[in-house]
């Protein structure tokens, strides 16, 4: 399989009323288990990295990477750059062959952020690439979480119709109370905001922070507009306490093994998110 640009399934997915997830990966092992699942279920999938992932594995490494192991599997998905910093990175990761970037500009003021993505969509239109922006800005909720900042800045309408009108961007993310991170409470949404930005706001709408919503406000996100919905800290958990099992009983102390193992306990979170927004069934 070729991945495909993001834009292509979140056009499916705004249309016939359901999202996307995008899940975080590191390694052929979670490329491998989310791209299984999501065969499994016939879903579209969208598969997420980012600056910290880049420590390990440069852009173009981590696109082979995924390429390689894509190959082995046939289903609609897309390689996403999730919270780019800089304009060296989007470049990077157009230059490996990613679908879809993101860069990050959304605690930089309005016309610093516009400016920017304004010139991320010239470099990637030419080559068929999605891009995605945010404006508003999605904070962290708790200090583990390694994206977004100690505050959330929540979207104005106004702004986020002005800002997709100015950069052509594929795909907003709004700040409407969601948060990255594992929620401490549940969170409050501001689902009149989000009605107000989906109505002004030509383009589908991405819900950063998904893990831990419930699903009557996943729902309701998705009714306003929400196609895709981003999901890292529900992986990254599974993971880590599947390690911690492993190491606590000194089993699997074979680093690879171990590994293989931790990615399968990812497998029931995909799974149940792949069902929860609607895309199971939808490729």
């Amino acid at each position: 399989m070729k991945f495909v640009p993001m834009k292509e399934l979140l056009r499916d997915a705004a249309a016939r009323g359901y999202a996307v997830p995008g899940f975080c990966i590191w390694s052929a092992e979670t490329v491998a288990t989310v791209l299984g699942v999501a065969t499994d279920l016939k879903a579209p999938v969208i598969l997420m990295c980012g600056p910290l992932e880049f420590l390990h594995l440069t852009p173009a490494d981590m696109a082979g990477t995924a390429r390689a192991v894509a190959a082995r599997f046939n289903l609609p998905a897309a390689l996403h750059l999730d919270h780019g910093n800089s304009l060296e990175q989007v470049q990077a990761c157009l230059a490996a062959g990613f679908t879809s970037v993101m860069l990050d500009f959304s605690a930089k003021p309005y016309a610093e952020n516009a400016a920017a993505l304004t010139r991320v969509v010239a470099l990637a239109r030419p080559l068929g690439v999605t891009v995605e922006g945010e404006i508003g800005h999605v904070g962290k909720v708790d200090p583990a979480s390694v994206e977004g900042g100690t505050t959330s800045t929540l979207t104005e309408p106004a702004e986020a119709a002005a800002y997709a009108a100015d950069t052509g961007v594929d795909a907003l993310a709004p700040s409407i109370g969601n948060a990255h991170g594992h929620y401490t409470r549940l969170p409050r949404f501001d689902f009149e905001r989000l009605e107000k930005i989906h109505r002004m706001v030509p383009v589908p709408l991405v819900l950063h922070g998904g893990s831990g919503t419930p699903d009557e406000d996943l729902r309701r996100a998705i009714a306003l507009g929400v196609a895709k919905v981003n999901v890292a800290t529900d992986l990254v958990v599974a993971m880590r306490e599947s390690l911690t099992a492993q190491w606590g009983a000194k089993r699997n102390l074979w680093t690879p093994v171990a590994l293989a193992e931790a990615a399968q306990a990812c497998a029931p979170h995909i799974e149940r998110w792949l069902r929860r927004t609607g895309a199971a069934g939808r490729a």
